[in-house]
């Protein structure tokens, strides 16, 4: 572009448009250990923004670290802050570090004058993590920063994430400040930055700074400072804001584009466009960087894809290695493409090259032909690759890119290796998946990485997710292909079958399992898989097979010398046999700790204990399972385990459904069944619980659909003993509108599978319902033998649930028989024993069925009197659906119904009735509900729904609690 006969010169535009921005920035980073998130789109002038700031505070600019985040797919481990302190290696000489700075060494090899030895390895890989961040953290101390920049972090690596979220978070201020440059549009909702955004540091709640595009004034400003100062026409200011949106990079871009092509003319005291209509301003910065680029020398034009091709900056030797050029020739051309306001170089020793902007690098990037990439990714390859230490991630990308799949494999194997020790498993996956599904490799290189992988998804956090399923879609491929052995397909089968287990396919999981365990040579993976085995929820096999499993690996413990590793086995060895319904489980969880030493052993144990407290619910051991749970619970909070506590939500869940603690169970059955949708275990059980609620509340088509999609869901996957549950269900339903047919073939898999397998602790639901539908369908005989073998396997099993259960269906038989007497005592007894665990809603049901055994023997008073309690009991606890069944039993038998508000709470409120008071006076008095109801002559069913509502108001558990509560709240005095 010429004036007057004269060229002139673009200058760098000026910073305009962002002065309170500017302003909110020097202000917060004159606090200590500030926090501040600057967000905005790409091109925005973020970076600009940071130095702008930092040039109006020199003396913390001397004490400034910057750590820039490359685009790569998979970053090194805390790849940004290293490369960042290597910049400021010469700072360390002389300072004297702490022991623990030497776990720095595998990160920094070429820091080994300065570093002290590295420490003890460990193999908890949390462990690691943290002492490899309190290391870092001491550096940055030692080097004397105060504020740590770190640019892009929306291509930040999982470990870099957690360890600004460590210094956000620390508990005493002194520690350096924090300034982040990201994109919105580029974090996914997944996202540890996200959780930087919320978090609060030792200054206070973080300064969020967002760049919005420059409107029309402030682009003429932007466009003038380049072009002399002189003004632009209102015209070429108004177009070039619509065409370029306002942003920075983009605007800057365009104009030098416009000037390189001499489309704009200097015209009246200002700037203006030689034809608006004919000539058009680029669309994108990437136009307008091809045809800048194609503007330079040759030599300038191969540093640009060169440099493009690297991705991060890179010092002069491995620039013109890269771009096939001589040293002194790179020298030229980098200054040529430097001077076009592509490049810009560091002042450091070694004098980094990279782009000034990551836009224009993607547009250079996507303009090479593919032919040449391959080639240009290859010399950096082999130029990277003599650096010391070898950065085996960008390695690992440019070998990929070359096509190079042996050496693309190799270093992306030592990627993964150092991703999970750093304790990042998910990146690690994700690298060692692609090597997998993309590059054809020899078959033992494709096992060993294959094996990687499954063990490194295992130790991942995350619920299950995409993550998930393309790892385990990579492996089942990688089994399918020719060429691996028995013993390689072992390897890989062994995780994978750990794997399914997660994701919910037990039949899947138990093949897998199968096929490898007798070519397993190492005694402690054998034995986890002979224990997985054991375990009964899939399959055809009677418990003596699982049983047998399990002994094996009993007999294996011997050989496996680690304490964490035996009690693991020991702690899955006896959730297996709870299962199973074997009595001596219960000595195995006697001997298992609440806590461990390690972040390992503490995720193990809070794992068995989980498992654990599944197990006793199936028992219906309740006061057991919720203390296991709630050990459970406490330990995956501590270690964030987020897939183990969705599992113990859900049992926890089921514990207040069985207990009637039914307040808010709808909510937090939608919100189970939305949290992890991609785990069908924890969705069904959401579903499930749902359709619990629906039922007792009379919504038949919706606990109908509910349960019909849980049995169909389990049968599918070959979750047997999840089958029992919904099939009891509808067979439920289903005999209530005489759909007896129905409720019979419901019913006789789940039942037949509970038979075949012998294991009788599964059949707490299903016998009952079996047993109701047999006689319906007027075949007592089978019923009675259901029932004789429901009591055979019971013997010698404290499982209260259960035998609950079988109560029940002795009463059942009895009442079919016409032996309604001894109907009425039976449905007593189940009751009774219902209302010990307690449950508290099927003691209802029972009570109903008394009260139906009390009329059919004549004994309508008793009867009558019965239904009225139950009636108000279940009206009580929110199952209107069968509150209204009894009511229409009661009154054909001549009953009056009491009329109950159906508008929300009325009466006393959170008050204790008169009622209430009255057995609660007696509760403390020492009074058990037997002797309550002799006093007040009142049944033990009624004693217990007034107690349980009583305990409700006060909030509390226990008899003791709800006594010192009353007295507290005044409702009760000491002397009474």
């Amino acid at each position: 572009m010429r004036v007057s006969g004269h060229p002139v010169a673009v200058r760098a535009p000026r910073f305009v448009g962002r002065a309170g921005e500017t302003a909110t920035l020097v202000g917060a980073l004159t606090r200590p250990s500030t926090l501040v998130l600057v967000r905005g789109e790409a091109g925005i002038g973020k970076s600009r923004l940071v130095r702008e700031a930092l040039a109006a505070l020199p003396a913390r600019r001397a004490s400034t670290l910057l750590a820039v985040c490359p685009p790569m797919r998979e970053s090194l481990t805390l790849g940004p802050i290293v490369d960042g302190l290597r910049d400021a290696r010469h700072r360390l000489t002389g300072v004297r570090l702490s022991p623990l700075a030497g776990a720095l060494r595998p990160l920094v090899p070429e820091w080994s004058a300065e570093l002290p030895p590295a420490p003890e390895p460990t193999d908890d890989a949390r462990a690691a993590r943290h002492r490899l961040f309190r290391a870092l953290d001491e550096v940055i101390g030692a080097l004397g920063v105060d504020l740590l920049v770190v640019e892009d972090a929306h291509w930040a690596d999982e470990a870099t994430l957690e360890f600004l979220l460590l210094l956000a978070a620390r508990p005493q201020p002194g520690g350096p400040g924090l300034v982040v440059t990201y994109r919105p549009e580029e974090v996914d909702d997944q996202s540890l930055l996200l959780r930087l955004s919320t978090r609060s540091s030792t200054a206070g709640a973080p300064v969020r700074i967002t760049l919005a595009p420059l409107d029309v004034t402030d682009t003429a400003a932007l466009v003038s400072s380049m072009l002399d100062g002189n003004p632009m026409s209102a015209e070429f200011a108004s177009f070039l804001h619509q065409r370029t949106s306002g942003v920075p990079l983009v605007v800057e871009e365009s104009v030098r584009l416009l000037c390189d092509r001499a489309d704009v003319v200097h015209r009246d005291g200002r700037w203006v466009r030689l034809s608006l209509d004919e000539l058009q301003v680029p669309e994108s910065v990437r136009d307008a960087t091809r045809e800048r680029v194609g503007r330079l020398t040759q030599p300038a034009q191969r540093v640009l894809r060169a440099a493009a091709v690297l991705a991060e900056p890179c010092d002069e030797a491995t620039l013109a290695a890269t771009a096939g050029l001589l040293r002194r020739a790179c020298r030229t051309a980098s200054a040529e493409a430097a001077a076009a306001g592509l490049l810009q170089c560091d002042e450091g020793e070694d004098g980094r090259w990279w782009f000034r902007h990551a836009l224009t690098a993607t547009a250079v990037y996507d303009a090479v032909p593919r032919a040449e990439r391959r080639i240009l990714h290859l010399r950096a390859a082999r130029a990277v690759e003599a650096l010391d230490p070898p950065p085996v991630a960008r390695l690992a990308r440019h070998f990929r890119e070359a096509g190079e799949t042996a050496d693309w494999a190799r270093y992306a194997e030592r990627t993964a290796e150092r991703m999970i020790a750093a304790g990042d498993h998910t990146s690690a996956v994700v690298t060692l998946d692609e090597v997998l599904s993309t590059a054809r490799l020899p078959a033992p290189e494709q096992a060993r990485i294959a094996r990687t992988a499954a063990v490194a998804a295992l130790g991942r956090r995350e619920p299950v997710d995409d993550v998930y399923h393309r790892v385990v879609g990579t492996l089942r491929t990688v089994l399918g292909s020719a060429g691996l052995t028995t013993r390689q397909q072992a390897d890989i089968r062994n995780p994978l079958g750990r794997l399914l287990i997660i994701g919910g396919e037990a039949q899947a999981a138990l093949t897998e399992l199968g096929r490898a365990v007798d070519h397993l040579d190492d005694p402690l993976e054998a034995a986890r898989a002979m224990t997985y085995l054991g375990w009964a929820y899939a399959g055809p096999w009677p418990a003596v097979t699982h049983l047998r499993w399990l002994r094996r690996a009993a007999a294996l413990m011997p050989d496996i010398t680690a304490a964490a590793d035996r009690l693991s086995l020991t702690g899955n060895r006896a959730a297996a046999l709870l299962m199973l319904g074997e009595p001596e489980a219960w000595d195995l969880v006697a001997g298992i700790p609440i806590d461990g030493a390690t972040s390992a052993e503490r995720r193990d144990i809070a794992r068995i204990h989980a498992n654990v407290g599944t197990g006793a619910l199936l028992w219906g051991r309740y006061a057991d399972a919720a203390r296991h749970l709630g050990v459970a619970m406490d330990l995956a909070d501590v270690e964030q385990l987020s897939r183990l506590r969705y599992n113990i939500l859900i049992e926890q869940a089921n514990l207040d459904w069985f207990a009637g603690r039914w307040d808010g169970l709808a909510r937090r059955a939608g919100d189970l069944a939305e949290a992890d949708r991609d785990r069908p275990g924890v969705y069904l059980a959401g579903v499930r619980l749902a359709g619990r609620l629906a039922a007792a509340q009379g919504r038949r088509p919706a606990a109908e659909q509910d349960f019909q999609l849980v049995l169909d869901e389990a049968t599918g996957r070959g979750a047997v003993d999840d089958t029992m549950e919904p099939a009891a269900a509808l067979a439920r339903l289903w005999l209530d509108d005489g759909q007896i047919d129905r409720a019979a073939r419901v019913t006789e898999a789940p039942m037949a599978t509970v038979v075949a397998k012998r294991v009788w602790v599964w059949a707490t639901d299903i016998a009952p319902a079996r047993v109701a539908a047999l006689l319906a369908a007027g075949r007592p005989g089978p019923a009675a033998e259901l029932v004789r073998r429901f009591a055979r396997g019971l013997a010698g099993r404290d499982a209260p649930g259960p035998q609950a259960a079988l109560a029940t269906c002795r009463a059942a038989l009895a009442a079919a028989a016409g032996d309604h007497d001894r109907a009425a005592a039976g449905f007593d007894r189940a009751a009774g024993a219902w209302t010990a665990l307690p449950r508290p809603y099927d003691a209802l049901l029972a009570r109903e069925q008394q009260a139906a055994a009390l009329l059919a023997a004549g004994r309508t008073g008793p009867g009558r009197e019965l239904l009225t309690e139950v009636h108000a009991a279940l009206s009580d606890l929110g199952a209107s659906g069968d509150a209204d069944r009894v009511a229409t039993l009661l009154r054909a038998h001549g009953g009056q119904v009491p009329r109950r508000w159906r508008g929300g709470r009325k009466g006393y409120g959170d008050q204790l009735s008169p009622r209430e008071l009255d057995v609660v006076r007696l509760v403390a008095a020492g009074h058990t509900n037997r002797e309550i109801g002799r006093i007040l002559t009142k049944s033990s069913a009624t004693v217990d729904q007034q107690l349980r509502s009583a305990m409700r108001k006060l909030s509390v558990s226990t008899r003791t609690a709800l006594a010192v509560a009353a007295m507290e709240a005044g409702v009760l005095s000491a002397d009474s």
